[in-house]
């Protein structure tokens, strides 16, 4: 037997495209995946989960989106932790979070006021790209492109 598929990872990444339907699909994803890691589709974990992707998800296809970029979904069980990351990243960076004052009569506005209510810890992070290098080793030379 495959162990590779025969025990069910504990991480879930995926890009999906900056529409609707993206946003859809991320919030079924996260409900499949906590069900193949043993928390059921109807429970409270589950239904938690899937609304704090869904807003994640809504606000990176609204207010995040790059015509032609994707925005990414990644779910972690970290069962030693007792926790469950969920992170979700849009193609913008020039853009700084901001909380709206989300009024009655208002139809948007509340949507990361209920993650943060949601969830156990809540923060917003650059995503950084490092790469580590061996002690004595010196990355490749760049090589000069072809002119013109």
């Amino acid at each position: 037997m495959n162990v590779e598929i025969s025990t069910p990872a504990t991480e879930l990444v995926q890009r999906l495209g900056s529409t609707p339907r993206g946003a859809r699909l991320a919030r079924r994803l996260t409900g499949t995946a906590l069900a193949t890691w043993g928390y059921p589709h109807d429970g409270d974990l589950s239904h938690t989960a899937q609304l704090i992707v869904a807003e994640l998800a809504a606000n990176a296809v609204t207010h995040g989106r790059v015509p032609g970029r994707d925005f990414v979904l990644r779910l972690a069980l970290l069962p030693a932790a007792d926790t469950l990351r969920i992170e979700v990243s849009d193609a913008r960076g020039d853009r700084a979070l901001r909380f709206l004052d989300g009024r009655l009569e208002d139809e948007n506005g509340r949507g990361l006021v209920v993650v943060q209510v949601l969830a156990k810890l809540w923060g917003v992070s650059e995503r950084d790209v490092e790469l580590a290098l061996s002690a004595g080793r010196r990355p490749c030379p760049r090589r000069p492109g072809p002119a013109g």
